[in-house]
């Protein structure tokens, strides 16, 4: 029986080597550098081969999608699509100018774009939210959030049937930030106005 079984470990090893897969005796596979919080697990590409570059949506695309996260090139605008709501994020530079809540015409057309959207997944409620940074006091920033989403909510209101659509209006202030407070580029994504809906059927 001794014999028998030295030929199948013969056997099962000279298999195991064939089996062996040649890129790791080639090179044909370019192993990407272990994961930073040491596990090992290692990525790998094709010799050659680059990842596409990352994808930027419009708005308009896909409005009923299963996108979780879109926005513009410089990040004035996304949408955020959670299983509950769908929510428009724009920041508050593309809408009004600097301590005002008056809208441009630019940025009402840009939110009767977001309200024909509303409309056409037939939402009955909507949401308005308004942020500031946390510069100047707490109260400013407060009422100017407060004037800022009731300037949104009332182009919307306008867009569409007000006896279909019941809105919520609301002015956070400084609360609720986005970023760090601590740079200019921070405090530029928490000034935004925030325009949720639910999803179908949630």
């Amino acid at each position: 029986m001794r014999p028998i079984r030295s030929w199948f470990t013969v056997l099962f090893l000279a298999l195991t080597a064939v089996a062996a897969p040649p890129c790791a005796a080639t090179g044909v596979v370019q192993q990407a550098s272990a994961s930073s919080h040491g596990s090992g697990f290692a990525l790998a590409l094709r010799s050659g081969a680059t990842l596409a570059p990352p994808k930027i949506l419009d708005f308009s695309s896909d409005p009923v999608g299963l996108t979780r996260m879109v926005g513009d090139q410089d990040g004035a605008e996304r949408r955020k699509d959670t299983t509950a709501d769908v929510t428009y994020e724009l920041q508050a530079e593309v809408l009004f100018a600097k301590d005002s809540a008056r809208l441009s015409d630019t940025a009402r057309s840009r939110i009767a774009v977001i309200a024909q959207e509303i409309d056409q997944r037939s939402a009955t409620r909507v949401r308005v939210s308004g942020f500031t940074d946390d510069l100047g006091s707490s109260v400013h920033g407060d009422d100017l959030s407060k004037q800022r989403a009731a300037a949104v909510r009332s182009v919307l209101a306008d867009e569409l049937q007000p006896e279909t659509v019941t809105f919520e209006t609301h002015g956070f202030g400084e609360r609720h930030p986005v970023a760090s407070n601590a740079t200019e580029d921070g405090r530029k994504k928490n000034r935004r106005v925030e325009i949720s809906l639910a999803q179908a059927g949630s």
